[in-house]
């Protein structure tokens, strides 16, 4: 198993992950064979829709739907083991353990509540404070998030905010119960590319100053290589390539290059793009290239 370099004790140890759906036309195979460990460090994981990059992240929190066959030699957070607890201690781990940030907050929030009694619950679910001291915490994790007018916000309903708020409160309320390890979902898909870029901002900010680990899901292949440390390349469920995001570039891999060679370039040549080819071959396994990391 590939195992992280940044740091001496893993944070998170995933080792042969196995994702099925039953279907009417038969079994799919969403996640196969998928190993991989990390630190306190920022992993990118990058493929096409259906690669099994968000399946392999709610597989680690234990969130998918009953019918979805799961099996793994491990999956181990600080050395315990999620595969062995129970519901209710699972529930004690989503939150203060791991968080997990979702692509759209309209779907997220409670549309009947506000978004500061949201936040507050988040934190009194884990920390048994007073409801003033909650509310402080609440309004202090606002400003983190970069929201002017924390007050104001914190009495406003889900409807009332922007994408780019829901998002930041969505952040603020993940964080707030200060997990070691933030899983974020395609966080910045449904926002323009000037708010995208100031919410991975707070987020790298975030992730830093509190020494967490991150797992950042995304299609973006350059944003994820300017924003993590290492990346983790999906196809077809496998695990195609991990590679530290500075040598993104350098990669063999050819479907990584391929990936490469299909982002439209500003100051390139005015060409069709090539189209991405892909071989069987790759998803019969044992193609996972370390690529330096």
């Amino acid at each position: 198993m590939e195992q992280s370099t940044h740091t001496n004790q893993p944070l998170l140890s995933v080792n042969n992950l196995n994702v099925t759906f039953p279907s009417p036309k038969g079994d799919v195979d969403a996640v196969k064979s998928v190993s991989f460990s990390m630190g306190r460090e920022k992993i990118g994981i990058v493929g096409e829709s259906g690669s099994g990059k968000s399946v392999t992240g709610r597989a680690v929190l234990r969130l998918l739907p009953p019918y979805a066959r799961v099996t793994a030699d491990e999956i181990t957070y600080q050395n315990r083991d999620l595969l062995t607890l129970s519901e209710k201690e699972m529930r004690q781990v989503r939150g203060v353990g791991i968080s997990m940030v979702m692509q759209d907050p309209k779907y997220s929030l409670n549309p009947v509540r506000t978004v500061g009694s949201q936040i507050r619950e988040a934190y009194t679910i884990h920390h048994k404070v007073p409801k003033a001291e909650a509310r402080k915490q609440a309004l202090k994790m606002l400003e983190a998030v970069r929201i002017r007018n924390p007050e104001q916000v914190y009495h406003l309903y889900p409807h009332e905010v922007s994408g780019g708020m829901g998002q930041r409160i969505m952040i603020a309320m993940m964080l707030i119960p200060e997990p070691g390890l933030l899983i974020a979902d395609e966080p910045t898909s449904a926002l323009d590319v000037t708010v995208q870029l100031q919410v991975l901002a707070i987020l790298d900010d975030l992730v830093s100053q509190r020494g967490m680990g991150l797992i950042f899901i995304s299609h973006d292949l350059e944003l994820v290589a300017s924003f993590c440390d290492r990346i983790i390349i999906m196809y077809g469920g496998r695990i195609m390539e991990m590679i530290d995001a500075d040598k993104l570039h350098e990669s063999n891999h050819p479907y990584t290059r391929g990936l490469l060679n299909c982002l439209p370039k500003i100051d390139g040549e005015r060409k069709p793009l090539p189209t991405l080819k892909r071989d069987d071959a790759w998803l019969e396994g044992n193609t996972v290239q370390p690529g330096g990391a």
